[in-house]
């Protein structure tokens, strides 16, 4: 057996840790680039620590899901402030544009050499610039990942820009900090986080260290991820989806995803849908076709009592076998109003392009069973 596993270097978690952050700051930079998403009012707390520990400060708004276009206006920004330190505190949106800014403000070159797919895929050769990650919501884990993913619109696609240089310096993990998302957004964040769990579970890439992180993970969002949707206020509720999204982003990182996220890369660059959602409409089909596809030609296969773990982790019954725990992932999908892909511009006509560049993505490759053109199909068409 062999493996390696590597995350942000400090991880902080707990409600109030966003008030250490300025301190901390100080020990890596003194002229922050600082990220939020649509307005700065959650950053306000932050900014004014930053103020009072004389740490001088520009901010950008990240208004939608990060593009090719958005990164090079914030790169020039940040170079142009003389930045030596960037502060993401939002959704997943913002901690990856924090993590494509740290890694180009220092390796030289445009952004597009260092894409995957439709890029050169370059690797990142200098350390990027401290980057400290604040998550604002508990779905993507990006503060513990290694790759930003960025929507290229002139090939109507998101990619991935990714190296272990590009973990951040420092996560804060505040779950007060998730309190005023709303039910929609915790819905979609959620059933992301969730999304990730399994699919680094039943990974064919999956070791002993992400094992252990999924299952608690998988524990928590079973038992806390509806509470916290029917009540925002719900703090054990929240410190539990804030933890369940961490540990995705830990076990994504190091033992990769599956299926759902191969569709949502294609599915990102080509229809209006937050990822969130597109990762929550795709689970239940994915896990469904998985399942069949492993009884039918695999049936030996380890995934298929994983299946089976993953039904009594989030349902707390542990007789569940793998048909039960797809029953609680429809049933929670229902709950949490989950919207069919066709509200967002999905058309039966796209799905030969999606598949194409779904066969492509490196989840796809960690997915535990290679599905059929058939079977990718029927996903998109229960989806749509």
């Amino acid at each position: 057996m062999r493996f390696e596993f590597a995350t942000a270097t400090r991880i902080i978690f707990g409600p109030g840790t966003s008030r250490e952050v300025a301190p901390l700051a100080a020990k890596r930079g003194k002229r922050a680039f600082v990220i939020t998403g649509r307005t700065t009012e959650r950053a306000e707390p932050i900014l004014e620590q930053l103020k009072n520990q004389a740490i001088e400060y520009v901010t950008f708004n990240v208004t939608s899901e990060p593009t090719t276009t958005i990164v090079k206006q914030a790169v020039e920004q940040a170079r142009n402030n003389k930045s030596d330190l960037v502060i993401g505190i939002g959704g997943g949106s913002v901690l990856d544009t924090g993590k494509a800014i740290a890694a180009m403000l220092t390796n030289a070159g445009e952004l597009e050499d260092y894409l995957e797919v439709v890029g050169l895929g370059k690797p990142i050769t200098q350390s990027p610039v401290p980057y400290i990650a604040m998550p604002t919501t508990a779905g993507t884990g990006a503060e513990a990942t290694r790759n930003a993913v960025i929507g290229v619109p002139k090939h109507k696609v998101k990619v991935s820009m990714r190296s272990p240089m590009m973990l951040p310096r420092l996560a804060v993990v505040d779950p007060e900090l998730t309190y005023s998302m709303p039910p929609s957004v915790t819905a979609s964040t959620g059933l992301d986080a969730l999304t990730q769990l399994m699919e680094a579970f039943v990974s064919n890439k999956a070791n002993p260290m992400t094992d252990g992180i999924c299952r608690e993970g998988l524990k928590r969002a079973g038992r806390s991820l509806l509470a916290a949707y029917e009540d925002g206020s719900n703090r054990d509720a929240r410190q539990d989806m804030s933890l369940a999204s961490l540990f995705s982003g830990l076990a994504l990182a190091n033992a990769g995803l599956g299926a759902v996220h191969g569709f949502a890369g294609p599915l990102g660059g080509m229809i209006s849908a937050a990822h969130g959602v597109i990762c929550a409409r795709l689970l239940p089909y994915v896990m469904q076709a998985n399942i069949q596809a492993l009884q039918d030609r695999q049936s030996d296969s380890a995934a298929l009592a994983r299946y089976d773990q993953i039904a009594q982790l989030l349902t707390g019954n542990v007789a569940a076998k793998a048909s039960d725990g797809l029953k609680w992932v429809q049933d929670i999908c229902l709950q949490l109003k989950v919207p069919p892909l066709s509200e967002f511009g999905l058309k039966e006509q796209d799905f030969p392009t999606v598949i194409a560049n779904a066969q492509k993505s490196s989840s796809m490759k960690g997915n535990p069973v290679v599905l059929t053109e058939d079977e990718l199909i029927s996903i998109l068409k229960k989806s749509q």
